[in-house]
């Protein structure tokens, strides 16, 4: 029979399974890919700030992307990072903490039902403090409970077909436009350039998509938690690596930004030297 313990402010997270003589390799790893994507879009939002002819709207849609994907890694990859040196007994936090880092990771995820999909949970009774995951999110909250979570289920797949609708649908016309135009316009480097950066869009956009939908599906089937897992952190990690590259290297008035902000560097550094 299960142990059930009503309303505790102390969960446990299972975290990332991993053997004893991988703990080292996996922290390291995930640390490198965790530092790589905060340099690069920290650097990115510096480029566009320090530069006035970069304060434009689609600059600021830059600034916003790039501040997504650090808040949205920051409230996962640190605590996943300390889990992974601890023992799967010591992985434990607190309701409230949990509660916040779902938050985040819903405002990552899905912005505009990230209050009412927690408001739905947080009206649940709680039962159960294991959370089969490497981190909180509102499924795995709703888990915790005992109660009827019907309605939970019902809004989150409303909302994840509707998103899919609307996500596929933009994405399909965007790309028919951008066809259209290209088909249109003779210009080789128009259209070399067009190819060039939505099919990079493209590849990052299927990756996070589908590592959206799989995430997503496999809350449904405990047995397979560590594909779960493993898509989880590609929905965080490789996105926010290629996104500065794809939107930001490839725009030519921020890669001249970058390319002078480099040369001013290694300038100073000349000076420094040459005393």
């Amino acid at each position: 029979m299960e142990n059930l313990t009503y309303n505790s402010d102390i969960l446990q997270l299972e975290g990332l399974k991993v053997s004893e003589q991988f703990v080292n390799p996996a922290f390291v790893l995930l640390l490198i890919f965790y530092v790589i994507l905060i340099v690069m879009n920290c650097g990115i939002i510096m480029v566009i700030a320090g530069h006035r002819n970069l304060h434009e709207p689609m600059y600021l849609l830059f600034c916003n992307l790039t501040f997504n994907d650090i808040f949205g890694n920051t409230i996962t990859m640190p605590r996943l990072l300390l889990d992974i040196l601890r023992e799967p007994s010591q992985r434990t936090i607190s309701y409230p903490e949990c509660g916040i880092q779902a938050f985040g990771v819903q405002m990552f995820g899905a912005t505009s039902h990230t209050i009412l999909m927690l408001g739905l949970t947080y009206r649940l009774n709680r039962c159960r403090t294991f959370i089969p995951n490497p981190f909180c999110d509102n499924a795995s909250l709703f888990k915790l409970s005992c109660d009827d979570v019907t309605i939970n289920n019902v809004y989150g797949l409303t909302y994840t077909v509707l998103l899919l609708v609307f996500s596929l649908g933009s994405i399909t016309l965007t790309y028919i436009k951008i066809t259209v135009v290209c088909l249109r316009s003779k210009s080789k480097s128009l259209n070399s350039r067009a190819l060039k950066t939505c099919s990079t869009h493209l590849i990052v956009y299927l990756i996070m998509f589908l590592s959206g939908i799989v995430v997503i599906l496999l809350h449904r089937f405990p047995a397979y938690s560590d594909y779960r897992k493993m898509f989880s952190l590609l929905f965080y990690i490789v996105p926010s690596i290629l996104n500065p590259v794809i939107y930001g290297l490839q725009c030519t008035e921020l890669r001249h930004a970058l390319t002078q902000v480099l040369r001013l560097k290694k300038t100073g550094q000349g000076k420094i030297f040459s005393q």
